[in-house]
């Protein structure tokens, strides 16, 4: 696991036991991200995505964080296998972190009422993503900040209100969920690649499998195949029963790139 120093901004890999504690971020990625290369040649700083990375360290070093997992620049994207294990790992990544900061960039610093119907909060794009699913159920505890890195509550204090959003009725008991119902959260996200839908689902429904970019929705019926291999929950059948045949379980966007 390769993470970030909250101090020195230079990555360093780690293993096994010897993983530090860590903070790791969760958001939507923009035009101009700062990939694992833009960190090594300091090409990084002139990007916009800098900011969102100065943020997110200075908010660990003031909760006593050294150390921080951000998706963009922590994996080397140019290396299929490590991609393909990062995907695979992400999931525990997210599960074992101290602290995770979902950074919601289209809620302005001036929006002092979330609860309000039509606020940005409610309508934020980062409920619509299929991988913050993951990194909303599997961090003990998420801290949700605006575009401005104000802290505009937690996953306990806002539960309430993100199960309306969500439609997730117990986001820290969701492990009981049936198959059925945790793909029906699902099917009100998208990724930019079909493959995506799947593969971000790996680890709620606790499988893994070889990453196919390329492969389309045969990625979502290899997904089906594992976990009826560990599951006898027959929910998965009537959920499908209810999806037209050929149809992916979501609709793609343009949004984001690829594996985010």
């Amino acid at each position: 696991m390769r993470l970030l120093n909250t101090t020195t901004f230079e990555l360093e890999e780690f293993f096994g036991a010897n993983i530090p504690q860590y903070a790791i971020l969760s958001h939507r990625h923009g035009n101009s991200e700062v990939s694992f290369q833009d960190v090594l040649n300091g090409k990084g700083l002139v990007k916009e995505g800098w900011r969102k990375i100065l943020g997110c360290c200075a908010q660990a070093r003031k909760d006593g964080w050294n150390w921080v997992w951000i998706d963009t620049c922590c994996i080397d994207r140019s290396s299929s296998s490590e991609l393909s294990e990062a995907i695979n790992s992400m999931f525990r990544w997210y599960q074992r972190s101290q602290v995770c900061y979902a950074y919601l960039s289209d809620v302005p610093e001036s929006e002092t009422d979330v609860y309000r119907i039509g606020s940005a909060f409610r309508g934020s794009k980062w409920f619509t993503r299929g991988w913050t699913l993951q990194e909303l159920l599997a961090p003990k505890k998420v801290v949700f900040f605006n575009s401005s890195w104000i802290e505009i509550g937690t996953k306990r204090s806002l539960e309430t209100l993100i199960s309306a959003i969500t439609r997730i009725e117990h986001l820290f008991g969701w492990e009981t969920a049936s198959v059925a119902q945790k793909m029906s959260w699902a099917s009100r996200r998208e990724t930019l690649r079909e493959e995506d839908m799947a593969y971000c689902l790996m680890g709620i429904f606790g499988v893994n499998m070889t990453l196919l970019y390329g492969e389309g929705e045969k990625a979502f019926l290899r997904l089906q195949t594992e976990i009826t291999k560990i599951s006898d929950d027959e929910s998965i059948f009537a959920w499908l029963h209810s999806k037209t045949p050929g149809t992916s379980i979501s609709a793609p966007t343009s949004e984001e790139p690829p594996t985010q």
